[in-house]
């Protein structure tokens, strides 16, 4: 058996940052009560920006990127895993600060890992991934917040990307109808086949809003951010709510006060990557299910893990159809 396995590092340089394949050894793991045997490791947008530089998201260097992964535990001193037992990681800063999925091989917190729930494989668990789990998270919100699907239509921006596929899936499960807003009107068949109801251009969100428009939607979950949100906030019936989860537009939030005061529209901010560990344990539950599995395969694509940064620049132009996932060499 090989000592070595494949790695993607990220060393910072005089001019920024460069990711190397190359090979490493446990030695050269971060520290961790757990060490992971990874099967699959998803690519998300915020990995897009870790191998790429385009963002400052990684802080130590050199590192090893990949926000999520699914694999099997070889070695573990923490008393909630022994060694065979099939674990999920999303967040807690791993491709971030601390070395994460894109690795033959990940040590990390036992704190930080979920079990594979029984009713899905390691590689359904990484096609949900991270944006799955987001998107959970935003449903869970607009559910909470009272909204039934009897309320009105839903709005799912980026919907055809991956907390968008997941979301527009899970909300026609439990009896919403779903309207997927996308910039890909091409993905018109992939977004029907998955759920969605009726489909709208996201470039009509795209400018400046008005204070308040006329009223559309129950409810709202966003990956956008900037004009886009603005102008989500705006259509929302009174009393309805959006979670918001990205900033694929902008950071930026160019509205007024008057969806708040003047419908009593409520905005949820959803944070996925220092989630409690109860919140995580019933979203992951849920998702296992909710979320139809059959439906699932049609949202993840399989990417070779020599091709990571190439996927890499396409999941930031916006050209990745719902989850891209990487089944690591063994």
């Amino acid at each position: 058996m090989s000592l070595t396995f494949p790695a993607w590092l990220v060393s910072k340089t005089e001019e920024g940052q460069n990711a190397n394949l190359t090979e490493l050894t446990e030695n050269d793991l971060m520290p961790g009560d757990v060490t992971v045997k990874v099967e699959y490791s998803g690519l998300n947008y915020k990995d897009g920006l870790a191998l790429t530089g385009k963002a400052p998201v990684i802080r130590n260097f050199p590192l090893i990127p990949g926000i999520d992964f699914s694999g099997s535990v070889e070695r573990s001193s923490h008393p909630d895993f022994s060694m065979d037992d099939k674990v999920i990681l999303t967040g807690f800063g791993v491709g971030e600060g601390h070395s994460g999925g894109f690795a033959g091989k990940a040590r990390v917190s036992g704190d930080w890992l979920l079990p594979l729930p029984q009713e899905m494989t390691s590689r359904q668990a990484m096609i949900i991934g991270t944006a799955g789990f987001t998107a959970m998270l935003c449903v869970m919100a607009l559910e909470d917040h009272g909204i039934t699907p009897d309320m009105g239509d839903i709005l799912v921006s980026g919907a055809a990307g991956g907390v968008g596929s997941v979301a527009v899936s899970l909300l026609a499960k439990a009896g919403y109808r779903v309207i997927a807003a996308t910039g890909r009107l091409e993905e018109k068949d992939y977004l029907v086949s998955i759920g969605a109801a009726d489909i709208y251009d996201r470039h009509e969100l795209a400018d400046k809003a008005r204070p308040l428009a006329k009223e559309l939607w129950a409810g709202a979950i966003d990956v956008a951010g900037g004009n886009t949100l603005a102008n989500i906030l705006s259509h929302i019936q009174y009393g309805g709510a959006v979670a918001a989860c990205g900033l694929a537009d902008s950071m930026s939030l160019p509205t007024t006060v008057a969806p708040f005061i003047l419908r009593g529209v409520t905005l949820y901010g959803i944070d996925s990557v220092m989630a409690p560990m109860e919140k995580r344990k019933i979203a992951w539950q849920r998702l296992a299910r909710d979320l139809d599995l059959e439906k699932l395969e049609a949202m993840g694509q399989e990417i070779e893990f020599s091709e990571l940064p190439t996927a890499a620049e396409a999941i930031l132009a916006g050209q990745i159809r719902g989850r891209a996932i990487v089944k690591l060499p063994s």
